[in-house]
């Protein structure tokens, strides 16, 4: 049995900037061809720059008048974050869209970032809590709505704490399951924060329930030598229709949370199929991990303790 087909309208996007994380494959390219499609000037910052280009020569193929930039950013790097965010800031074009997509998932052994932050947190949480903060004047520019990829994950599993680089324990699932508790917890605060202080952007949360992506796929650069079992269950069901959904379904929670102008401020959209694995997206409860106000300005502050970047009005506090 074939996937029923599934899609959303896109409202036209002439005129405006979006940003998508993680858009050169998977469920990213599924976003950002759909933004480009729909008029967007798109800018694709990737780590790997020839997989990039592959990615936006694809868009262009299939939509001749799309805008496609493709740059830089590894956002397991402190420094080419703040790279792209300067690069960004000095071209002075507003940001209307950010969607922060990108993330790695579950390597078998504890690996690090170039800043020695635990590779899951440090890519997936806090290198888009430094995207966000060096991008903050284009995004109040363009009174921007941010959402952010959070996961089916995020309903298990605490912030670390005492530990949240794993240091004295490391277990993979627990660890993802911490960095995207952590982002959504940000994406909340963030919203917040913007709406106290006037900043203009709004920001909101988005998960894609389960599809067969890259994340779980062989990878060797995380130690990674084979396809998970999980992947190849999903990849099998995905290709029947069964529970879960493909990566093009998938794109539509957090499309429709950045898009839809239904789509609110400090809520929460995913699949609204059995267990919330796949179908067409819609606004779901809170998970319980998300609901703390205080739990979410822990992170936020223990995220500027950790990365030396901060919010403030002036762009000086940033690091560079």
């Amino acid at each position: 049995m074939a996937p029923r087909s599934i899609d959303i309208p896109v409202p036209s996007l002439n005129g405006r900037r979006a940003l998508v994380t993680g858009g050169s494959d998977g469920i990213g390219l599924h976003i950002a061809t759909r933004l480009a499609a729909a008029g967007a000037d798109l800018v694709l910052p990737v780590r790997n720059q020839e997989k990039g280009e592959r990615a936006a020569s694809g868009i262009r193929s299939a939509i001749p008048a799309a805008t496609v930039t493709v740059l830089p950013l590894d956002l397991s790097s402190l420094d080419s974050i703040a790279t792209l965010g300067e690069t960004l800031r000095a071209e002075g074009h507003p940001i209307h869209l950010l969607i922060n997509n990108a993330g790695v998932m579950m390597p078998p052994s504890r690996q690090v970032t170039a800043d020695e932050f635990e590779l899951q947190f440090g890519t997936n949480h806090l290198g888009h809590f430094a995207l966000v903060a060096h991008l903050h004047p284009l995004l109040r520019a363009g009174n921007a709505r941010v959402t952010s990829q959070v996961s089916v994950s995020a309903t298990a599993g605490s912030i670390n704490w005492a530990d949240p680089n794993w240091e004295k324990s490391y277990n993979g699932s627990t660890a993802y399951s911490q960095s995207k508790i952590a982002l959504g917890l940000f994406g909340l605060e963030l919203d917040r924060r913007s709406e106290a202080s006037g900043w203009g952007i709004t920001s909101n949360l988005a998960h894609p329930g389960v599809a067969p992506t890259s994340l779980l796929a062989a990878r060797p650069e995380l130690g990674r030598s084979r396809d998970t079992v999980g992947v190849r269950v999903i990849r099998w069901g995905s290709a029947r229709g069964i529970l879960v959904g493909t990566p093009e379904t998938a794109a539509l929670p957090a499309l429709y949370a950045a898009t839809s102008p239904e789509a609110r401020r400090a809520r929460f959209y995913g699949p609204r199929g059995i267990g919330h694995l796949g179908g067409a997206p819609a606004e779901q409860p809170m998970y319980s991990r998300l609901r703390s106000p205080e739990e979410a300005a822990r992170v936020w502050e223990l995220s500027e303790e950790l990365t030396g970047v901060a919010f403030p009005e002036n762009d000086t506090a940033m690091r560079s």
